[in-house]
């Protein structure tokens, strides 16, 4: 079971960026997806919700993205796709995706997930994005 993203990099404020993440080895339907992001410096500390799709059409984002960013779900390739506009320097994160496992259903943006709840879900490598001003 993989989430392999793809994307991210660095940018000025003001520029845009897309991360795509596709999942592969899921044996069950994935019912939701999101990406949530970890400010550098702080590997041990929650990861910030910063937007989360279902398949029942549930989408939610952070205060701080809304207007900005959009998570969309292409179902033919099975690819979630994160398209950042009007990047901010406080964007600078590594981004992750993530999905829900048989036992537990993603927490919805903007929750954040404690170190300590990150093996409820599945989680991707991450991909940085970084944003300069």
């Amino acid at each position: 079971v993989q989430l392999v993203e793809s994307g991210g990099g660095s940018v000025q404020a003001g520029g845009s960026l897309r991360v795509s993440c596709e999942p592969s080895g899921f044996t069950y339907k994935i019912n939701c997806m999101g990406w949530f992001r970890q400010a550098p410096g702080k590997e041990r500390e929650e990861r910030e919700g910063v937007a989360t799709i279902c398949s029942d059409g549930i989408i939610t984002y952070a205060d701080s993205v809304k207007g900005r960013f959009t998570i969309s779900k292409d179902n033919v390739k099975n690819t979630l796709y994160l398209q950042m506009n009007t990047l901010k320097p406080e964007d600078t994160a590594m981004y992750y995706c993530a999905a829900d496992t048989p036992r537990y259903r993603l927490v919805a943006a903007p929750a954040v997930v404690p170190a300590s709840d990150r093996g409820l879900y599945f989680w991707g490598q991450g991909t940085q994005v970084t944003v300069s001003s």
